[in-house]
Formats: structure tokens, sequence, C-alpha cells
């Protein structure tokens, strides 16, 4: 007796979710750290549809420069600025390719007074007027500031008024326990409960930070890992980035 088609298709999913069960993987990625809210949960909906366990590791470029040549993985995700060294690009099995991109911003503890940065000369005001700033200067977000503080005249002057913090989350503790006025960062990582954003930077001075992707030439997990960075550019993970103020592409 032929199948009905309720049947067929249940029998098409069974064999999808056995297939996925039987080729389960556990996948090794690095990533940039001013993203990590968005790419834990897209890692979180591709373990569930997939049937892989996804490990991510979260670094600054610096640090993600020495994930990359020092320690095995299967995808990554990082700033190009990581694959600008040589070799760090010569981990991957092929050319890496954009996959989002993020501008910067400023912040000010929840419920606090916003300054007016729309203008780069009001930009400038509100970053010298303030005592401290939180961000991390040894970053792909840190070098697009370097530059745009270069650009607006007041390059020293932030050096002196930045503080350093350890991680993209410690940004926005700096800043809620009061111990910085403003977060200068990456917007991805200025959407925090304990931060008001008080915009992105002004489009004439405006800089943004570009993550590429790609496979491991010696990863152990091709397929899977191919398979996360299609998730990450699909629908879903483009909803999941764009929430966390980051643009696919």
């Amino acid at each position: 007796m032929a199948k009905s088609a309720p049947g067929l298709l249940l029998g098409s999913i069974v064999g999808l979710i056995s297939m996925n069960l039987a080729h389960s993987a556990e996948l090794q990625v690095i990533a940039g750290g001013g993203a990590a809210a968005a790419y834990t949960e897209i890692a979180a909906l591709f373990d569930r549809t997939s049937g892989h366990k996804t490990v991510l590791r979260f670094g600054t470029a610096p640090q993600l420069v020495v994930m990359a040549t020092g320690s095995a993985f299967d995808a990554a995700i990082v700033p190009e600025e990581v694959v600008k060294d040589a070799a760090a690009r010569a981990q991957f099995a092929s050319e890496p390719s954009p996959i989002a991109r993020v501008g910067i911003g400023v912040a000010v503890r929840s419920g606090s007074v916003k300054s007016d940065i729309g203008t780069p000369e009001k930009l400038k005001q509100t970053l010298l007027t303030a005592r401290s700033i939180a961000s991390i200067p040894a970053s792909a977000t840190g070098t697009q500031l370097a530059a745009i503080y270069q650009q607006l005249g007041i390059a020293e002057a932030m050096k002196a008024k930045t503080r350093d913090a350890a991680s993209p989350p410690k940004i926005a503790e700096l800043v809620a326990n009061g111990e910085a006025d403003l977060a200068v960062f990456a917007l991805s990582v200025l959407a925090d409960p304990r931060l008001d954003i008080v915009g992105p930077f002004p489009r004439e001075v405006q800089r943004e930070v570009v993550y590429v992707s790609g496979v491991s030439k010696n990863a152990r997990e091709p397929e899977a890992g191919k398979a996360f960075l299609d998730f990450v550019r699909s629908p879903a993970g483009t909803a999941l980035l764009n929430a966390r103020g980051l643009q696919p592409g």
C-alpha cells in the first residue's frame, strides 16, 4: 500500500533527525568578543536545529590572532583586522568573506542625561567633557576609534581619559558602577540593559568593524563549520544579528 502524504512527511522528518544525530559534531568556533551576545544566541539556535554542539571562544583582535595561529578551530567569525595578520590568514581554507558589520557609538549609565552627539563637533565636545571613558584600545573597535580620535584632533586627550576594560562586558560594568562616564565602543556591546545608548557616531566620522568568516584549513569538522556559517547568514541568523545591533554582510 502506498504511504499517505502525511506519512511520507513524517518519515522525512524522522530521517532528517536521525541523520543529524548520527552526524552530530562538537564544533570549535573562534569569534570576536564585540558580538558575543549575537553569536551565542545564533549558536544555541543552530545547535537545537542541527544536533551539533558549538563551542565558542571569544577574544579581541590580538587575542584572536593568537587563537587562530596557536589552537585548533573549525570555523571563525573575526574582525577583518585579524586576517591582516599573514599567519592568521594562512589558517583559513579559503579567502575569508564578510559576514557582519557594526558601527561605533556612545552610551551612558541607564537613566543618565544623554548629550547631543549629532555632529562631529558635538561628539568631540561630549568626549572631551567626560571625565573618563570605558573602552578597549587593543581591539578592532579600538583601532577604529584611534583613527576617529586622530581625525577629531583629540587623540592624546582620549588616551588620558580612556579606562581600558578587560573584556566587552566590562565596559558596561565600568559605566554602571560610575567608574566611567561614557561607554564608547561597538553598538553591539552597548546594547546592555545597564546602559542607555546615546547614539551612533555621526556619519562624517563613523567607522565600522567588519567581521569576516571562514573554515579552518585544519578543521576537524569542516562540514559542520560551513553549516554554522551558512546558518549565521540565514534569515534566522540575520534576525538575531539585527536584534543585537549588527548588520549582515
